[in-house]
């Protein structure tokens, strides 16, 4: 459930945009959208008007910034993202592409005169690699591949690309369907036959092929005739894929296994595939865990990567890793520092790498010497760093983003002590808008701890008054607390809305170090429950706030988390809001798609009567305690969710009305585990708002003696 270590440009693009090319459409071309901000409220309308930045990509040179820009459009019920290109200092910003459709995956190439991206042909009605001049003219398809093409990375002589396609999955039993075209059956005989929002009838293959101003051509699918995906699915895209600068090379990411064996293993590898001689290496061979992120250094002598060590969980320390390529020797540079790396990059001259990591309830940005494995901190504060890219030995393109505001680029220096914002896209928007301010509290735990909160304040807020308040239930379970920006999950608008948010890093969460984030695994139930507690009572006992209105929200782990407290809280809330929630343990360990989560992280079958741990976890599901539910519920769900069911929190709420309870149900047929489409978020704020207005808001506000 965690995926911390794949790009959000893999993981929303193909879910949240549609496709995109330049032929002539009669499709709507998507602009930034026309906002009223009255009295300034931020709405489910005007959250959703924000400008999204991504894929932030400087120029060989260094010279010039691309990056996508995304706007929604609420009647369309879409996303558009188009190119946009400005100079380094942030200055002569100028929109590239114009398309009803979105481009994205955007690389340089022609030493800075040309750029490569991914748009969607009409002809073939698929996305295909296209390019056109640094200008924006001359927009031209390069590719024709039959399936599209997912992701790609143009070799460093720019003589070759590497794209991932999909290829049909491979059917022992083609024949049983022969002479039956309208059949709907699927024959299923092993595991992971569904993953994430799909059925698994393709899977992405990664091809070589020739590459030039002129087209793609020569394809070469480099894992010819094998079962596997790579990029691994769901989410994983470009970052998959390292050419060695000399372009004679290149590794990729893939997990080599099929049916049961992958869906209890995260063991992924590292594959170095030689073009001359059509090799295969295996450059991980003996590591148990995830591989992921191969990074080359400047002069091609060594490799960088993240790496988990224990076998099946997914949310393991992240190592940095550097192998020398001559000898094939590893390093763990990280050994001795008890945080881990979440984006990697080399410095220019090769001597560091720069990253981002969650660290005490934020994601600051950091070097490490490959040598002497010194780590300093260049850029930190009240912000997360994303998507580091050197533009020189010490200084950084970088975007960020806070509680407060959407990602904008900046560009980080070393020995300067604040970065500088190279774009405001979103500053008009925000300038109208009353937001309420973030504060870290610390917070004692039942173990005697100290636990990073943030407590998030309504605009114009009055400690002389009550206002209700809402405990945040993280999802993961192991996904940080951190500055993050979300469009469902959004703390300013809960602000906005009249409410103070407690948002606690408890136990399983990273950015505390190992043991903390550890500890949850196994203990579902237990100490991180504990620690909601200790939040929800801090909170309750704040003088301006209303003790006896008090919601808990969350979704995912969160959910389970909603669910759980509902059966124990005591009375300590008067609402719940559970999204996307596990409810039965023992259904969730059956029905769930990467099995090797629920197989590490709940101890082990429930079947297993010997196991004490599993029988632990399974003893603490929330469908146990439903007789001690006292407080109104909402659900919401999306069908196509195949990491936990929409029967999950199905049965939650069928258990919270046959219980006698107030409880309502939002299911959206098409939303996977994230409510994605505009119009779906929109109603899904609605009845977020409606829901807690109801139960929380008093009549007639009162007044802190």
């Amino acid at each position: 459930m965690n995926k911390t270590g794949l790009t959000m440009c893999a993981m929303m693009l193909p879910l949240a945009l549609t496709g995109c090319g330049d032929k002539a459409s009669d499709e709507k071309i998507i602009e930034k959208p026309e906002v009223k901000v009255v009295d300034g409220m931020l709405t489910p309308e005007v959250l959703e008007s924000f400008g999204r930045v991504s894929e932030v990509t400087p120029s060989p040179d260094g010279s010039k910034i691309i990056f996508t820009l995304t706007y929604e459009d609420i009647e369309e019920n879409k996303g558009n993202a188009e190119v946009y290109s400005m100079d380094a200092d942030g200055k002569n910003m100028k929109r590239l592409t114009k398309t009803a459709k979105s481009e994205n995956n955007i690389r340089w190439f022609a030493d800075g005169g040309k750029i490569a991206y991914l748009g969607f042909d009409k002809d073939t009605e698929a996305y295909q690699i296209y390019s056109m001049n640094a200008d924006g003219s001359g927009s031209k398809r390069l590719s024709s591949v039959k399936n599209g093409i997912e992701c790609f990375e143009i070799s460093p002589d720019e003589q070759h690309v590497v794209y991932a396609s999909p290829i049909d999955a491979f059917n022992k039993d083609s024949a049983l369907f022969e002479g039956l075209p309208k059949t709907t059956g699927r024959v299923v005989d092993d595991l992971m036959y569904k993953h994430w929002d799909q059925w698994v009838t393709q899977i992405p293959h990664p091809f070589v092929a020739l590459f030039s101003a002129d087209g793609v051509k020569d394809e070469t699918d480099i894992m010819a005739g094998e079962p596997f995906e790579c990029p691994m699915r769901p989410f994983g895209g470009a970052e998959s894929f390292a050419w060695a600068p000399d372009g004679k090379s290149l590794v990729y990411v893939s997990r080599k296994l099929t049916g049961k064996e992958y869906a209890f293993s995260t063991n992924s590898n590292l594959y170095q595939y030689d073009l001359a001689s059509k090799q295969t290496v295996n450059l991980t061979e003996g590591e148990q865990g995830y591989n992921t992120d191969p990074k080359f250094s400047p002069d091609g002598k060594q490799l960088a990567w993240l790496s988990m060590a224990t076998p099946k969980y997914e949310s393991d320390k992240k190592r940095l890793m550097v192998m020398d390529m001559a000898s094939k020797s590893k390093r763990d540079l990280t050994e001795n520092w008890d945080y881990w790396p979440e984006q990697i990059a080399w410095a220019k001259n090769g001597a560091s790498i720069w990253f981002t990591g969650y660290y005490q309830g934020t994601e600051p940005v950091f070097t490490i010497d490959v040598n002497t494995c010194a780590i300093d901190t260049i850029a930190a504060g009240q912000y997360d760093y994303a998507s580091v890219t050197p533009v020189a030995d010490n200084a950084a393109i970088a975007m960020r983003h806070s509680m407060r505001e959407p990602n904008e680029i900046y560009l980080i220096t070393k020995g300067e002590p604040e970065a500088k914002p190279l774009t405001e896209i979103n500053k008009e928007l925000l300038s109208q808008l009353k937001l309420g301010d973030v504060r870290k509290v610390m917070v004692p735990t039942t173990d005697g701890k100290q636990m990073t909160c943030w407590e998030i304040l309504p605009p114009d807020f009055d400690p002389n008054k009550k206002y209700p308040a809402i405990l945040y239930c993280q999802g993961g379970p192991q996904q940080a607390v951190s500055q993050f920006w979300s469009y469902r999950w959004n703390f300013m608008i809960m602000a906005a809305h009249g409410y103070i948010v407690i948002a606690p890093n408890r136990r399983g969460l990273p950015g505390f170090g190992t043991e903390w984030n550890r500890q949850i695994s196994g203990d579902y139930g237990g100490q991180n429950m504990q620690d909601y507690f200790a939040a929800t009572d801090y909170i309750k006992a704040q003088p301006y706030v209303d003790a006896d209105h008090v919601g808990a929200i969350g979704a995912s782990y969160g959910g389970f988390s909603v669910y759980w407290l509902a059966g124990h809280n005591d009375g300590r809330f008067a609402a719940l809001i559970a999204h996307a929630g596990i409810f039965n343990i023992e259904s969730q360990y059956l029905e769930t798609e990467e099995m090797w989560f629920a197989d590490f992280d709940l101890g082990g079958p429930y079947w297993d009567a010997s196991n004490a741990v599993a029988q632990k976890t399974y003893a603490n599901s929330p469908h146990k305690f439903v007789n001690n539910w006292t407080a109104p519920m909402l659900v919401t769900v999306g069908e196509l969710d195949y990491r936990i069911l929409a029967s999950q929190g199905m049965m939650a709420f069928n258990a919270a009305k046959m219980h006698g309870l107030e409880a309502e149900m939002v299911v959206f047929p098409d939303e996977n585990h994230w409510i994605l489409k505009p119009q779906n978020a929109i109603l899904w704020q609605r009845c977020f708002f409606r829901f807690l207005d109801k139960y929380l808001k008093n009549p007639s506000p009162k007044t802190a003696e």
